[in-house]
């Protein structure tokens, strides 16, 4: 297993719509462990396969508190199952220390395949509702600041760029 580097806002790449999954074979097992493994190192609890420069449509996700319940999800649609729309404070990995409020509806049905290739669908509330939208928007090249002002946009780049060059600095002395 291998800790995957993660895109950040505004790399172009992120804007990029994912293909289908054609097989669940070796390479996308492998995929999956890998980006289980990335998302539990950065604290997440979702990761999009766009996030970490592999363009098709795998989703991993981990809602549980102890970090031991991961979920797959390969070529998902979500239908939206009620008009009802909350908002929801998200976050992203790949929009590091930015956080804001994003509406969303409340109820989806999922349609996908587990890690396993196998087909299946579920109701989906609350935060499992929240992230999968959030997740799948990635595959669509979508990122939740999309749904912000372009004021508050503007200061999510600049926090993004400011956390980045921190964390760089604290790489260079560390290796010092």
């Amino acid at each position: 297993m291998a800790i995957l580097p993660i895109l950040s806002y505004p790399d172009p790449r992120l804007r990029t719509i994912a293909e289908p999954v054609k097989t669940v074979d070796a390479d996308i097992k492998q995929l999956i462990a890998d980006m289980i493994e990335t998302m539990y190192d950065a604290k997440g609890i979702g990761l999009a396969a766009t996030q970490v420069d592999r363009h098709i449509q795998l989703i991993v996700m981990d809602l549980s508190e102890n970090n031991d319940s991961p979920r797959v999800f390969i070529n998902p649609k979500i239908t939206p199952l009620v008009e009802d729309k909350k908002p929801y404070e998200e976050g992203c990995l790949s929009v590091p220390d930015v956080y804001d409020s994003v509406e969303r509806p409340v109820k989806v049905k999922i349609e996908a395949l587990d890690g396993e290739g196998n087909a299946f669908e579920e109701i989906a509330e609350g935060l499992l509702a929240v992230c999968i939208q959030h997740e799948m928007d990635h595959l669509n090249g979508v990122l939740f600041v999309d749904y912000l002002s372009s004021l508050k946009q503007t200061r999510a780049r600049d926090k993004v760029r400011k956390y980045l060059k921190a964390r760089e600095k604290q790489l260079e002395k560390s290796k010092a």
